[in-house]
């Protein structure tokens, strides 16, 4: 018998809607809202290593997935020269298991989209434009007052709901996300045929110089260097930085730097991170995802790591029978010691590249695909 019968999910980004999914599958009554006229219409691509292919396996979706997105199992390693040569090919650990890939990568808001519409075919009651005002916990329950005048009484709330989690300040968790002190253009455009999986460019202008491929014709790159105030631009300025920054990388870069052409493509965003040393809960509210933990993207594991938190909450959740200081203590050993290993892994990558030290990043990185490899 599960813990709770009827949840709301704040949040419908992957760790809100698997919840919601895995929750809604094992027969509890979920309602996932979000604040966003529509969860898939914002991003580029996005990464997902072999532990989240895992929990997408579990969540019922892995073939759609796998269908829109990319999948490879090497790495490439460049060097900033003129002809962007190829210095090493890493093959790279098989996280979800030997019948999954190493990693795939897709457009963001085509994964946002199998996820919800997932969740609907589960039957959780998903509303979009829909806004928590207040919540007020009486032991046995929690009352959620929305924008719109409506509210609804709840055994237990999920906060999925982002670095800027509504949830955790409504619950008394004084911690905001900190600087890492590098910043990240992205822009999601048109694939040349030589690129067939992710390669990275250490130096230069910028700290690093990558893409990754998303579907047959597609592909994410993107350019990290130190923060600055990049968010006044135009869009139009905002494609002539990257495009100006992307000049002195070669090899695959030549043919993606002609099709950067489109303003509309282009991002700019800080690197932030943070981890809640603790339990996630408070009474009957948790967080779990980006409300809970973020890490710079040094590593593309902060969705695999939101994914395996939905996974394990939902999997305590359906096996529990009540709510007890027991379960919580579960899920906090579970998921606190491996999210921190994963913020302080990425932390330690970011913090060699702006120290301008070479440091051990083949061991780092294989560090945390062995830590990953093993279930949540």
């Amino acid at each position: 018998m599960p813990a709770v019968r009827n949840v709301l999910v704040v949040g419908g980004g992957a760790a809100g809607a698997a919840a919601a999914i895995l929750l809604a599958e094992g027969g509890v009554a979920v309602d996932l809202v979000d604040v966003k006229p529509d969860v898939a219409a914002l991003g580029s691509g996005i990464t997902l290593q072999g532990n989240a292919l895992r929990v997408l396996r579990e969540l019922g979706v892995w073939d759609q997935v796998r269908s829109e997105g990319f999948a490879f199992d090497t790495l490439g390693i460049r060097a900033p020269d003129p002809a962007g040569t190829l210095v090493a090919e890493l093959t790279d650990i098989r996280t979800g298991g030997p019948d999954l890939p190493a990693t795939l990568g897709m457009y963001r808001p085509a994964l946002a989209r199998i996820l919800i519409d997932r969740a609907g075919a589960a039957g959780v009651k998903v509303r979009f434009g829909a806004c928590p005002e207040g919540l007020e916990q009486d032991g046995d329950s929690v009352l959620v007052r929305f924008a719109d005048g409506t509210d609804g009484r709840y055994d237990l709330v999920i906060g999925a709901d982002g670095i800027r989690s509504w949830t955790r300040r409504q619950i008394g968790i004084d911690l905001e996300p900190q600087p890492v002190g590098m910043g990240i253009w992205r822009t999601f455009t048109k694939r040349p045929a030589s690129v067939t999986r992710t390669d990275l460019i250490y130096g230069g202008p910028c700290y690093i110089a990558g893409y990754c491929p998303t579907g047959a014709d597609t592909l994410y790159a993107y350019l990290v260097e130190d923060a600055q105030d990049r968010f006044r631009l135009t869009p139009e300025e905002a494609l002539s930085t990257m495009r100006r920054l992307s000049l002195a990388y070669h090899g695959p870069w030549d043919e993606i730097r002609e099709h950067l052409t489109d303003p509309g493509r282009v991002n700019y965003t800080a690197f932030e991170s943070h981890v809640l040393d603790g339990p996630w809960h408070r009474g009957r509210v948790v967080v779990i995802g980006d409300a809970a933990h973020s890490c710079p993207p040094t590593l593309a594991q902060g969705a695999a790591q939101a994914l395996e938190d939905a996974s394990v909450l939902a999997e305590l959740l359906l096996a529990g029978g009540s709510l007890t200081e027991t379960l919580w203590s579960d899920f906090t050993g579970r998921r606190l010691p491996r999210a921190t290993a994963v913020v302080e892994a990425s932390l330690q990558l970011a913090a060699w590249q702006l120290a301008h030290e070479r440091g051990d990043v083949p061991g780092l990185m294989a560090r945390v695909s062995r830590l990953v490899a093993e279930p949540a």
